[in-house]
Parts: structure tokens; sequence; C-alpha cells
């Protein structure tokens, strides 16, 4: 269940700054129809750093309502008992698994790391996907840690945004024989990590292009190099666009640029630069998704 691309998606908001939830309905309906593999609402990219536990859980319960394709939720924190809290209301929504960051800020030591996803495993029997992101975290989740992670039965893979192929190398020598899966967690280094037995990504271009990811996706996985390394190529300026600052600022704007829903960011986010937007839309305009 948990391959191909699945975007990490954006949540709209309306001009009062509620979520919009027509508009988050008709996003999922325009990423299924590009032929993504699953959705991950309330992740990074959805802002989930700024919505209310209300929010969370509201975005959530409008995604397992209406996607066609399997639902991974975003249920992490820095504080365990909120991680826990978020994952059983995803378990009870229906979601077909959970998404969770290592805690940021805390920094915890691999014991307390290894605690932090057992507690939370033991408690929820759902699926469990660790996302590793120091750029976020501010810490890098140890392989020896993750290989312990992975033979806890309902802990199924990793998103690994560390940016380091090799490390992903490693975690997948080292699980081999578990039944655990490592997606990617940067769009630009999807398709090295397929190349090393990765299954996916966790995508923030599959909101803006789910057909071209999506089919550089399928196609690595079906072993067809040479149709993946021509969408790489292709995508491949759009997605450090997308990139130029901070995940979603650019995200949002794109998907406001092509039609799609969007709304403002919350902050302490702001605005892309007007340098940076027309950098966008050249992109955009190339891949003939923005006219």
């Amino acid at each position: 269940m948990f391959e191909g691309a699945m975007p990490a998606l954006i949540t709209p908001f309306t001009k009062d700054d509620r979520i919009d939830r027509e508009g988050l309905r008709r996003n999922i309906a325009f990423v299924e129809e590009g032929g993504v593999s699953g959705i991950v609402p309330c992740g990074t990219t959805g802002e989930s750093a700024t919505l209310s536990a209300l929010e969370h859980e509201e975005v959530i319960d409008i995604a397992v309502e209406c996607a066609k394709v399997p639902v991974v939720a975003g249920t992490g924190s820095n504080n365990t008992g909120e991680a826990l809290q978020f994952t059983k209301h995803a378990a009870d929504a229906g979601v077909d698994g959970v998404l969770l960051i290592s805690p940021y800020y805390n920094k915890p030591n691999p014991a307390g790391l290894l605690a932090h996803f057992k507690k939370i495993a033991e408690a929820v029997d759902i699926p469990m996907i660790l996302y590793n992101v120091p750029s976020r975290t501010g810490q890098d989740m140890p392989v020896d840690v993750i290989t312990k992670l992975a033979k806890v039965e309902n802990i199924v893979g990793i998103k690994e945004a560390s940016g380091n192929v090799g490390k992903v190398s490693q975690i997948l020598e080292q699980t081999i024989d578990d039944d655990f899966v490592v997606l990617s967690g940067e769009d630009g280094l999807t398709l090295p990590i397929i190349s090393v037995g990765g299954s996916g990504v966790i995508s923030v271009a599959a909101n803006i292009v789910p057909d071209k990811m999506s089919g550089m996706v399928n196609a690595a996985l079906k072993g067809d190099y040479e149709t993946a390394r021509k969408i790489h190529f292709e995508i491949a300026p759009l997605i450090r666009a997308l990139f130029l600052e901070t995940n979603p600022i650019p995200a949002k704007k794109a998907a406001e640029l092509i039609g799609l829903a969007s709304g403002h960011l919350r902050l302490p986010l702001a605005p892309m630069s007007d340098a940076n937007q027309l950098k966008l839309v050249t992109e955009l305009k190339r891949l003939g998704v923005m006219k």
C-alpha cells in the first residue's frame, strides 16, 4: 500500500481563516485524477504546526471521507501525548496509516526516540511511517534507531528527508529482512532513492503536477529508468522553484496560480517574494500547467 507518489497536501484556507473544506475536496480530486497512489494530509506542507487540534482532526476527517486512494495522516508532534492523541483520532477516523515526525526542538536522545515511537505503536494498532527531516527537527535520526524501530510490528516504513542517499541505502540494507519501506521525503532525490530500493515519495510537487510525479515514480518502480529519467529532468526545475523559499510558501502560490484551492499562509510564514514568484511562474508555464 505504501508506495508510489503521494502528495503531502497543502491545507487551503478561506478568507476568514477557516479550513476551505470544499477546496480541500477539489484538491484531493485533482491529485487523484493525476494518478497518485495515496494522499498525506496534515504534514509540514499542510501547515500542521499552525493547525489547532480541532482543525487537524477536521482535515483528516475530510480526507478520509472523500479520498478514493489510501490516506496517510500526519499525526506527529514533539509532545508524545499529543502525537498519541492525534494518532488515535486518525485511526478512529479510518486512515490507512499515519506519518510521525521525530520530535522537533526537544532533540531526544536515542533512548527517547525509541520510547516515543514505541509508546505510540503499542497504543494504536495502525501502520506507522516514521519521518526523518533534520532540516525541520534539528536532529538526524540515527540508522541504528531506525533499524530497531523497523522491528516493531506496526512501524512499516520511513519517510527519509535527510538528503543522504547513502543513508537510505544503509537503512534498506539493514532492514532487508523486515517488511519495511523507505519513501523519499525530497522530490529531487526520489529517482536515486528508488534506484537503491525505495518505494516512492511523499511529495510536494505532486500537489501541482501529480501526473508527472506519478509517471516518474511508476516508471522507476517498473524498472523503466529511461522514462523515469526523462520525466525527472523535465520536472527538476519546477521542483527547485518549489523550494526557493520555505515549504509550503511556493507550493501554495503555485496552487493558486494553476487554479487550485490555496488561500493565505498562516503566520509566521509570509508570501513569496516577487522575484521568486516570477521564477515559479516561468516553470509552471514551461510545463503547461499555467497559461
